[in-house]
């Protein structure tokens, strides 16, 4: 079965001297289980970017290791460069790929906050969906007055405070570590060296001072050129093909162009489709019509039969939870395909900032869903194994049965946050059925069917597998809770069916 897949870019400060981010990149490549998949060096910020993939473990493990070697090679007491910084490893995200979800990347950036500021006694902070204060969601919070400022700040200043580690810096300052969506780094470079120009622009097209939702931006100066030095924090909220038609009005006005653009490590696929398609004026236009799209969904087919053989054999995993964790995920991804086809269109220009929302919902709850698949697997396992071990002796005979416990509680575990998932995705059916594009009715109520299949199936597993725990406050307790989940489920039921007969005319 497919292994959970997290993304992990480090920002070093450190762009100048090649030995040393060739030092700190040896360190991530040598680590098992993770693949670097790109490196942006950049003098002039002096930065440097490195882009590597792997498994939950492995990347924590790297990321570890590369803040290990930058805090022993990079004196942020001399360094200098474009970009703000607070330490010699500056920010760590994690974002949550293939079989993977936010959850998840939120578990690592706290685990490895807390290793970082223990082991090597740095501070750590954490930002995005890992902060624990809503003022350190922003990174430029954290980054305020930078490493000089945070230096005598840190200690005297309870605001300063740190999530872990010493309330002091050394050398190699501080590091902020979190959790958060695909980021796209995007710099324009404009035709003049006048930075105040690029200060103006960026000022106009951020958030926090006015501009696009999730866009933060910069003006600064670089190679001799004003740069607007931006990152989209959600392309899909605010596409890049909408910045850039914004950044260049901007500088007309001054009487200035665009020169060039940069991307700073990778970019989605989707962002780079999404501006094609604004510039072409590609209307109508299906994915499935790009051949590599239709090429990748063939392989796709030939993924999804691999789980249909597995789940076919004669052995225990993967069973019903996670075919129950597949359908959730199946209605997550049709929740999500309904609310785009609603996006964009003059005619539900009222729920287009809603539908947004529900996408990015319904996105978060797919990823989980696809990872629970796995992890129900694993989880049965556990039990598996603890029924196997031996129990000639007393002392076995507890041991076994306290494994045996512990493994069962897993094992209902995964299937109830799988039931609570499909609740939430079977509200969220109803509402792109009541509020979304008329013509993906049909769609939207297959969603709600598949994430009924999916609460009723992960519900059976709950009740079946909590029969055989000791603890039956415990086992009391889930069930009540699938009691609730269950009341959730019929009102959401009840009101997909209204808005399938109001709004399809299909009766019933």
């Amino acid at each position: 079965m497919s292994q959970a897949l997290i993304e992990c870019i480090p920002n070093f400060s450190e762009g100048r001297r090649r030995e040393l981010i060739d030092d700190i990149a040896g360190v991530i490549t040598r680590t098992q289980g993770v693949r670097v998949l790109d490196l942006h060096v950049d003098a002039d910020h002096n930065r440097t970017v490195i882009t590597f993939v792997g498994t939950p473990q492995g990347v924590s493990q790297a990321a570890f290791a590369a803040i290990r070697r930058a805090s022993e090679l990079i004196d942020l007491n001399h360094h200098q460069g474009e970009h703000p910084r607070i330490g010699a490893t500056d920010v760590v995200p994690f974002v949550p790929l293939s079989y993977s979800s936010m959850q998840e990347c939120i578990g690592l950036a706290r685990a490895l906050g807390e290793r970082v500021g223990g082991e090597l006694g740095i501070p750590v902070y954490l930002y995005e969906a890992a902060a624990t204060r809503p003022e350190r969601v922003n990174l430029e919070n954290l980054r305020k007055g930078e490493y000089e400022g945070l230096k005598s700040a840190i200690a005297s200043d309870p605001e300063r405070a740190p999530d872990f580690g010493p309330k002091r810096l050394g050398p190699a300052g501080a590091t902020v570590i979190g959790a958060r969506a695909p980021l796209i780094a995007y710099n324009v470079y404009l035709t003049t060296g006048e930075v105040e120009i690029a200060k103006r622009i960026a000022a106009a097209v951020r958030h926090s001072s006015g501009g696009f939702r999730c866009v933060k931006g910069l003006g600064m100066l670089v190679e001799g050129r004003a740069q607007v030095s931006m990152n989209l924090t959600d392309f899909r909220q605010t596409p890049l093909a909408r910045v850039q038609a914004a950044i260049r009005r901007e500088a007309e006005r001054f009487g200035v162009g665009i020169h060039h653009t940069e991307l700073v490590g990778l970019i989605p696929q989707q962002a780079l489709v999404d501006a094609a398609l604004w510039h072409l004026q590609l209307d109508p236009f299906d994915t499935d019509q790009i051949l590599e799209n239709r090429l990748y969904a063939s392989a796709g087919a030939s993924a999804d039969r691999s789980f249909l053989d597995a789940l076919a054999d004669g052995t225990p995993t993967p069973g019903g939870g996670s075919a129950a964790a597949q359908s959730g995920a199946m209605a997550a991804a049709l929740v999500a395909m309904v609310a785009r086809l609603t996006q964009g269109k003059k005619k539900y220009a009222s729920v287009e900032a809603r539908m947004a929302e529900i996408v990015e919902q319904a996105e978060a709850l797919r990823r989980s869903l696809q990872s629970a698949v796995e992890a129900d697997a694993t989880a049965f396992e556990q039990v598996m194994s603890a029924r196997r071990m031996v129990k000639a002796t007393e002392a076995e005979q507890t041991a076994r049965a306290q494994a045996l416990e512990q493994a069962t509680r897993s094992a209902t575990e995964v299937p109830l946050s799988v039931a609570e998932q499909a609740c939430q995705v079977l509200e969220l059916a109803s509402e792109v059925a009541e509020t979304g594009n008329v013509n993906a009715a049909s769609d939207a109520a297959s969603a709600g069917a598949l994430a009924r299949a999916c609460l009723t199936a992960a519900g059976l597993n709950v009740q079946i597998n909590a029969s055989g725990l000791a603890d039956r406050s415990m086992a009391e307790a889930w069930r009540q809770v699938l009691e609730e989940l269950e009341r959730r489920a019929g009102e959401s039921e009840d009101r997909l069916r209204q808005a399938i007969h109001d709004r399809a005319g299909l009766g019933g």
